[in-house]
Order: structure tokens, then sequence, then C-alpha cells
């Protein structure tokens, strides 16, 4: 809000600094101050006090005030009162005027008179800020609108948010505030505090501009469903423009809030916002109540990993994205020059974090990082940059030791997402219905072979030594479902031929592995598997799949001294969040997607 600025005349000055008036003879002569009035002059204004410059040798008008010496004619006795009342808006002391003219307001009069005086107490209720550039720090008690009840009936609140929708009614305006996805309802109307251009200025504020309102708390007679804080209601009484919208957004929240059709549902008329349109303006996407939520959820399932792991004895590391050569073999890399040599962007952080666990002596790893895969996927789970949560550990006898740990995390994440976030998956559920996740304890695990034979029971045609493709995961899922009452489940024991170079051989079936993989609603969620751990072997798999071993040798030379048996995974951040929620595409879940045609913003 304006602040008082100093008078530019010294009688004006003597009276708010003295609090009385002086005695002089003559009113065209100002008063002759004590020296430390002077001093107080030098210092607030950085001029030295002294006689007003010689008049214009123009002529004068009757009329021109300017035509004194001295300045601008002054009544003493109302310059006194007008000073008395801007000592008392300032708390008795003299403010600087602020660097910047932004309001809502017209500006003052140039007069001493208009420059002491602060703005009329209606102008002060509402208005364009000054530009906010860190210029002043108070003690104001900022409310979030979450925190808000109707305990708190009768309080005045101070609050920060967006213009989500306005409705102007008779003399009042509805608006409904917005932080992240909470809302209210805050009522400009007319009256003993309010008055009538603060409501029209109200009702011009774009929607999507950041305002404050400040304003007493109230219960409403009946719940605003509008609202998720629907048992308070805020009545305005000071309304000021932040930073505010252009008029034209891209698209409407509304339109891209509408819920999704369900099956069976007509397809009704409605304006609606196409994938490529929000993911060109994501940060208007983003403020969607379903949005918000999606990634609050997101950010529950990296909390949640990393304090299940933390608590288990892991250590969160930080690998390498810059490579010298491939991690991962059969995905293609994004390769780049690394100054004078070739490289490559990570596709995981497999091999560091094998080195870490098993030959560095930390024996329990994790890493939340991203994870590069140039694959020219078009799919609804694919992307070409992705947000990877693995880990590695030590085992003593079997990888079921891994398995284990993996059902546990698992069961702990779908419960406290639950617990935690049911707010949010409120609000994902009202736009995108889904059914709640369904899940075993511990969790369902199945053979690869078992696997295929409920498929061929089924009628489809899978094969025990081929990998299967997205159609039958899903199917297999849905089986599952039917059959267990489960949506999450393990498979284990894969085909050999079919998993990277560094996975450990079925002891019992050559053409095995020591492999799984984890599915969330038939979607493949996690891959994983022991690792070879014996530096001879590692060398036979390597060679036995055509990886060049000169772009492996620091990764083979940690195994040649001492190497734990050891096993893990890498879950997929932005898939299981997908799939928990029921979505149906994977770029609801990543911020800003990365996929073969996307590379911006």
């Amino acid at each position: 809000m304006p602040t008082t600025r100093l008078p530019s005349h010294p009688l004006l000055l003597f009276i708010l600094l003295t609090g009385r008036l002086p005695s002089f003879p003559s009113p065209h002569h100002p008063p002759n101050p004590p020296q430390e009035l002077k001093a107080q002059y030098k210092q607030l204004t950085g001029e030295d006090y002294g006689p007003p410059p010689a008049p214009s040798k123009k002529k004068e008008s009757k009329n021109d005030d300017s035509a004194v010496a001295g300045g601008p004619k002054i009544d003493p006795r109302k310059a006194a009162k007008e000073a008395r009342a801007a000592k008392r808006a300032t708390g008795g002391a003299v403010a600087p005027a602020p660097g910047s003219s932004r309001t809502g307001t017209a500006p003052e009069a140039t007069s001493a008179a208009a420059t002491v005086t602060t703005v009329s107490e209606e102008r002060e209720k509402y208005g364009i800020l000054p530009l906010i550039k860190s210029q002043v720090m108070t003690n104001k008690v900022w409310a979030r609108i979450s925190d808000l009840s109707p305990k708190r009936a009768g309080q005045r609140v101070l609050l920060r948010g967006r213009v989500h929708t306005s409705r102007a009614v008779g003399k009042g305006v509805f608006l409904l505030l917005r932080q992240g996805i909470a809302t209210v309802q805050a009522v400009v109307y007319q009256g003993a505090k309010v008055n009538k251009g603060m409501v029209k200025f109200a009702g011009g504020v774009s929607k999507e501009s950041i305002v404050d309102l400040v304003g007493i708390l109230t219960a409403p007679r009946e719940p605003v469903e509008s609202a998720t804080a629907k048992m308070v209601e805020l009545q305005v009484e000071e309304m000021y423009v932040v930073s505010a919208a252009e008029n034209v957004l891209p698209f409407q929240l509304e339109d891209a809030s509408r819920p999704d059709l369900q099956e069976g549902e007509d397809n009704v008329e409605m304006p609606s916002v196409g994938m490529d349109n929000r993911l060109n303006y994501r940060w208007i996407d983003t403020r969607t109540a379903a949005n918000q939520a999606i990634f609050r959820i997101q950010h529950g399932v990296s909390q949640l990993f990393r304090e299940f792991l933390s608590e288990r004895g892991f250590i969160e590391i930080h690998t390498p994205k810059l490579l010298g050569g491939a991690s991962e073999s059969g995905s293609s890399v994004f390769a780049l020059n690394y100054f004078d040599q070739q490289a490559c962007l990570a596709q995981s952080p497999q091999l560091y974090k094998q080195i870490a666990c098993a030959c560095g002596g930390f024996e329990k790893v994790f890493e939340i990082g991203p994870v590069f895969r140039a694959e020219k996927s078009f799919t609804h789970r694919h992307l070409c940059e992705f947000t990877g949560l693995d880990f590695e550990m030590a085992i003593h006898e079997h990888y079921y030791e891994v398995l284990e740990l993996f059902s546990d995390l698992f069961t702990f994440i779908f419960d406290n997402l639950s617990s935690r976030f049911a707010a949010e998956l409120e609000a994902v559920n009202k736009q995108h219905p889904f059914e709640p996740l369904q899940f075993c304890r511990p969790s369902l695990r199945l053979s690869f072979a078992e696997g295929v034979a409920l498929l061929r029971e089924a009628g489809f045609e899978a094969s025990e030594h081929e990998d299967l493709d997205t159609e039958k995961e899903k199917a297999l899922g849905r089986i599952v479902k039917e059959k267990y009452q489960t949506d999450f489940y393990m498979m284990d024991r894969y085909p050999l031929s079919v998993r990277p170079f560094y996975t450990m051989p079925c002891p019992d079936d050559p053409t095995l592995s020591n492999s799984y993989d984890m599915f969330i609603r038939g979607e493949e969620i996690v891959s994983g598997a022991q690792r070879i751990h014996d530096v001879e072997l590692l060398g036979q798999r390597i060679d036995a799949m055509g990886v060049p071993r000169e772009t492996l040798r620091t990764y083979i030379d940690a195994f040649r001294q001492g190497a734990l048996p050891h096993g893990g995974g890498g879950i997929g951040l932005e898939r299981v969040v997908m799939l928990y929620l029921g979505l149906k595409n994977i770029r609801k879940t990543s911020l800003f997607p990365r996929d073969p045609k996307r590379l911006a913003p």
C-alpha cells in the first residue's frame, strides 16, 4: 500500500517533526529552524536546508501560488492538521516514498499538502501493488486456505492466491481464490467497509491473476460446494493485485478440468483441451486440481521410497549421467561428443550402483534420478527421459531376499499414499475416475512359466522362451486380477536370452535367469535381477551378448578385487503414478515430458 512521502516545504517539515506551529514575522518567509532540525532535514532529504529559489522574472498571475517566495501559499492551521494526520498514519515517523507508482488509483496531486497526506482511506483498500522487488520485510501473517476452519470465524486473515473464478451478483462479486488444490470463496460486497469502486475493481480482475485479500473469516449458513474449504467464507475488506494475468488465456482451466468421459456416456459437445495444447502451455495445465494432485502424489511416491529404504539401512547415492559406453544392452543411447571422446547419456545407474553396492563397501544403496532412452516409441507408456527409482543390495543366499524387500516397499508405498494423500486422490478421481488399487500381503509371485500357462489357458499363444509383448502383459494382468484379486504382482525366472548381460543365470536351468519384473494393472513398472558378481562369468556373458569389453573395462575391473553377491531393480516413477491412478497416458505424470517429438517446454 502507498506510504507517506516527505513534505517538500520546510514549514510542513517543522510542524511534522516538532508537533507545533512556529512563530515568525511573515507568512511569506519560512522559519529559521534549530540546527538539529536542519540536520534531520539533511538526513531525510539528502539536501541542505536553505532559502527557496528566487521567483521567475516572468510576469506572474495573481492566481499562481508559486509566485510567492518560498513556494505555494499555505494555511498554517490547515498544514498543522494535515501534518498531524500524516504523523498518525506513519506511527510518528516519516517514511520515504515508494520507488514505484504502480497503483490502481489516479496519481495524487502535486501540492505540498497532497505530498504529506496518504491516499484516501477508500483508495487504500484496493488497487495494484507496486512491483515486489524485495523492498521491505514485514511481520505480516499469511494464512493458507487448507488451514482455514470454522474455528477461526471472526478472525481477520490475509491470503495470497489466484483468482479461480469471478462472478458479479448485484452489489457484490464472488471470487473463488485458489492455492494449489485448495479453494475458498471470497465475497466483495458493497457496504460500510467496501465502496462501489472496490466492487467494480474486483469484478474487473482477470482470472488466474495473483491477488492479496484481507478480510474477516465467517461461517456460511450453507456449505460452499464450489470450494474445498466448504465451511468458511472470506468477507473481503481489502484487495490488491500482485500480478495480473492476460485477459485471454490459451485455454480455460474449466475446460482443462472437465471429467473424463466414461464408457457408455454420451459425447456431449463441450470444449476440451488436447494433449499437445496442454503440454505447450504446461504451466497453465498444471494449475488444474487434478494435475496439482498428480504431481503431489508423484512427490509422495519418491518421498515414501526414500523414507522406506533409509529406514532399512540404505544410503542414497548419485551416479554419473555421462558415460563412455552403454549401460543396458538392447537399448538405444543418446550419443554425444565429450571433448575429444564419444559418450552417451546414462540409460540407468545400473553399473555404478552395482560397483558402489557390491565392490565399494556400501552394501545397500539407492538413487532417484533421470534415465535416458533413445527409443522412437510413440506409445502411451514410453518416454525418452524418465525418473528412475533404483536400489541395489547385497544378498546372502537367494534373490528372494530382494523380492521380499520389494514386496514390503510397495506395500508401504500403497498404504501411505491412501492415508497421507487422501485429498489428492479425491481430486484426481473427480476428473479421472479410477478404481482403487488392489494388492496382496505379501505380494503375489508367479514364475514366468506360470504366467505363460495362464495365458495359454485363456487362449493366447505364448512361449516360455520369448518375452511377452504389451498385449499379452495386459491380458495376463486381467487374468491375474480375476484369479487372485490383485492389481500388483511379481513374475520371475525370465528367459536368459531376453535379459541384460549382467543377469545371473538360473542354477537349475541355464536357459533361464534369476530375474524378475513387477506389474501394476498389467503393465511393467519394475525390472530387476540378481547380478553376476564373478568376474569370469561376467566376461563370458558380456561376450555372449556381443557387448564390446573396452566400453566396460572399468566396470569389469571393479569385480576383480572381490564383490558381494547382490541384486536390485529399477522402478519407473512416472509409470507407477500413471498406473496407480489408472491414467491412460504417461505424459500426464511427466511434468515436462520428453518423447521423440517433444523437446520443449
